[in-house]
């Protein structure tokens, strides 16, 4: 089988194409003919050695997939060869067969395609364990989103303005913003063009209930200053390049939170919070109530193409490689 290899850390340029063996099943396991493998922004960072999960190496990037059981291992009984699935792994999808725990699989509704199966569990898995679990976000509260339009922000956005929050997605360009007002929305600001501070004051006089920060950088510290009283900042991930630095007397005057989301920690710790997590998320994807945009699909032969424009923040939505 062909799959994608980071033989060695580094840039996307030195990831390799091989030929391996077919993987089979064990007990308890089933075996997935891959047809979209999913890439977060993450990915950018773990064939470098700079995120905190450090596979050993060779290993195969992009942590999920959607494609058909191909295979079943001995005391599977909930799967047979032909079901559409999709599957978290943590790394190894971008490959045309992988193996996982069969209850580590969900399958897939028959009005969602595979592309967008395969998208759902890094960005909107983390954002409904961000809004919900970690935020606790209540109809008509204000919340604030720092890179709108990017996956992860986009999914937040899609599930903030279904729990029925006034989201204001902040986003460096017009057209993210048109994209994020798309899928839910009501307010828009362009912190490449206008100031965040000033900006999220006009348009949250009395500050916000909840920011679900994705971008980190110079942009936290204002993003804090915005807060409301008893407000919560999530903390999600950094994709401005900098760990920012935050004055701890900020939360003592305001009054307010800044919580971790750690999804990944989380889908290990509550496997059955997560299970249901995702059976919401694809349910809601079925019924048209949330998009999951896909910005485009790639062969693995273009993989570096499609991890620059994730690294330079120029995706709308998730980018998926075809085996």
């Amino acid at each position: 089988m062909k799959a994608l290899l980071c033989e060695a850390l580094g840039p996307a340029e030195n990831l390799v194409i091989r030929d391996l063996p077919e993987p089979t099943p064990g007990p308890g396991e089933i075996a997935i003919r891959v047809s979209a493998a999913a890439l977060n922004f993450f990915d950018t960072l773990v064939i470098q050695g700079r995120y905190q999960v450090k596979p050993p190496l060779p290993f195969s990037p992009s942590a999920e997939c959607a494609g058909m059981v191909s295979a079943v291992g001995e005391g599977v009984a909930d799967w047979h060869i032909g079901e559409r699935v999709a599957a978290w792994l943590g790394h190894g999808a971008a490959r045309e067969i992988v193996v996982v725990p069969a209850d580590a699989a969900i399958r897939i509704p028959d009005k969602l395609s595979d592309h967008q199966a395969a998208g759902l569990f890094v960005t909107y898995g983390t954002a409904l364990h961000g809004l919900i679990q970690r935020g606790g976000i209540q109809p008509g509260e204000t919340l604030a989103i720092l890179g709108a339009a990017g996956g992860a922000g986009l999914a937040a956005v899609e599930i903030g303005a279904l729990l029925g929050a006034r989201v204001i997605a902040c986003a460096s360009s017009p057209d993210k913003l048109a994209l994020a007002r798309e899928h839910g929305a009501q307010e828009g600001l362009d912190y490449a063009a206008d100031d965040l501070r000033a900006g999220l004051r006009r348009l949250a006089p009395d500050g916000l209930d909840a920011l679900y920060d994705t971008v980190g950088g110079e942009l936290a510290e204002p993003a804090l200053r915005s807060m409301g009283w008893g407000g919560r900042y999530l903390v999600v991930g950094f994709a401005g390049g900098e760990i920012p630095k935050i004055p701890l007397n900020l939360l003592l005057l305001k009054g307010c939170d800044l919580r971790g989301v750690f999804w990944g920690d989380f889908v290990r710790r509550d496997p059955a919070g997560h299970r249901a997590n995702m059976e919401r998320l694809l349910a809601w994807a079925a019924a048209g109530q949330i998009r999951a945009h896909v910005h485009g699909a790639y062969p693995l032969e273009r993989a570096p193409e499609a991890l620059a424009l994730i690294a330079e923040r120029k995706v709308q939505g998730k980018v998926v490689l075809v085996p």
